[in-house]
């Protein structure tokens, strides 16, 4: 081998312990990344998947013909998606249902631990404040209205302003509040198309200016 030779591999030997390491290892870092964006994504397409197999296992046990759940097979259901799948939208629509069936049965304080459950630490804002309001519901069945009225206080996101401010004129209507209750109806009113706004809220609306004549 020559001396331009024998320079020409040292010279690669060095550019290799400076370079072709880091390559290689780069290389294989994102190769690494690669693979495991494609599981992480398979991953979570099975974890959807068993997911919502148990989520329509829940609606049919609690949505049955007769209305009727069977409050067991329901708690069952819910307490799988909260061990699989904690904390995802799944496991807390499932625990909505779990509250339902608890308000149904007159257990008002189970209904009301799962509901805190879900707006604590809500998956979305849309359960976030679904579980505020029907827990807002409970306390007013539990005679609480004021401590109800206090878990209503804030903004509500425009697609359920109208509702939360309907339920603060009913809770306000069980306090003897009856203008603050005219006002908030007027706000679900108003939060409302027109066509949506004739109805059971009318109705309240008119039941309170016939209680003022």
């Amino acid at each position: 081998m020559s001396s331009t030779e024998d320079e020409q591999l040292a010279d690669f030997k060095d550019w290799w312990t400076r370079n072709g390491k880091p390559l290689v290892t780069g290389g294989l870092l994102a190769l690494v990344i690669v693979f495991g964006w494609q599981a992480y994504h398979k991953y979570q397409s099975n974890q959807a998947q068993g997911a919502s197999i148990l989520y329509q296992q829940l609606l049919e046990t609690t949505l049955t013909p007769d209305g009727k759940p069977d409050a067991a097979r329901v708690s069952d259901l819910a307490g799988k998606l909260n061990s699989e799948f904690g904390g995802s939208a799944y496991a807390q629509y499932g625990s909505l249902f779990v509250a339902k069936v608890a308000v149904d049965s007159g257990k008002l304080d189970d209904a009301a631990n799962e509901l805190k459950a879900i707006f604590a630490k809500p998956a979305n804002p849309a359960l976030g404040e679904i579980a505020r309001q029907r827990m807002a519901q409970v306390l007013a069945a539990q005679n609480k209205a004021d401590e109800a009225l206090k878990l209503l206080e804030g903004d509500a996101d425009k697609a359920f302003l109208a509702t939360r401010e309907e339920l603060k004129g009913d809770l306000l209507v069980q306090l003897g509040r009856t203008d603050e209750a005219n006002a908030a109806y007027q706000k679900a009113k108003a939060a409302l198309s027109d066509e949506a706004a004739v109805g059971g809220l009318q109705i309240k609306l008119d039941d309170l200016a016939k209680g003022d004549a």
